[in-house]
């Protein structure tokens, strides 16, 4: 097992349609507006961003956000990461209801040296830290979207 490889899987209930939810996620650029642990999101070019994350952890990850795949009528927004994390990450979003499904799947390797060394004793740690980004980050797109 390698263990500075992730994988995480994530369901959000929302309580709007999946074309407002698909419209939401897909300005990546906005999410420092309603996701507290996005700290910054800069466009590079039409597919492309540079993006700072950081959770309840005291570091940050800095990575760029190539995108592989939009598809609205799937409901599917998928990216490609390198920098401190390489990977991908995939939003999947559907009907359920009156709201909306957001599935959540990232697979990722952390390359940041220092997060390397602590993969092992860390392991437990950063995947709570992912939880808790996550959860904040739901509530922050419920608010938003009400909003709206």
């Amino acid at each position: 097992m390698d263990w500075t490889r992730f994988r995480f899987r994530t369901q959000w209930y929302l309580p709007a349609k999946p074309a407002a939810v698909y419209e939401a996620l897909e300005r990546a650029e906005e999410y420092p507006r309603w996701w507290p642990q996005v700290r910054e999101v800069r466009r590079l070019d039409d597919t492309s961003g540079l993006i700072t994350i950081r959770a309840v952890l005291p570091y940050d990850l800095v990575f760029t956000a190539r995108e592989v795949r939009r598809d609205p009528g799937a409901g599917v927004l998928e990216i490609a990461m390198a920098g401190d994390l390489d990977g991908w990450a995939r939003w999947t979003i559907t009907a359920d209801g009156d709201g909306s499904l957001a599935h959540y799947d990232q697979v990722t390797e952390v390359t940041k040296p220092l997060l390397r060394r602590l993969a092992v004793p860390g392991r437990l740690a950063f995947r709570a830290n992912h939880r808790l980004m996550m959860r904040a980050g739901r509530r922050g797109l419920v608010a938003h979207l009400e909003a709206d």
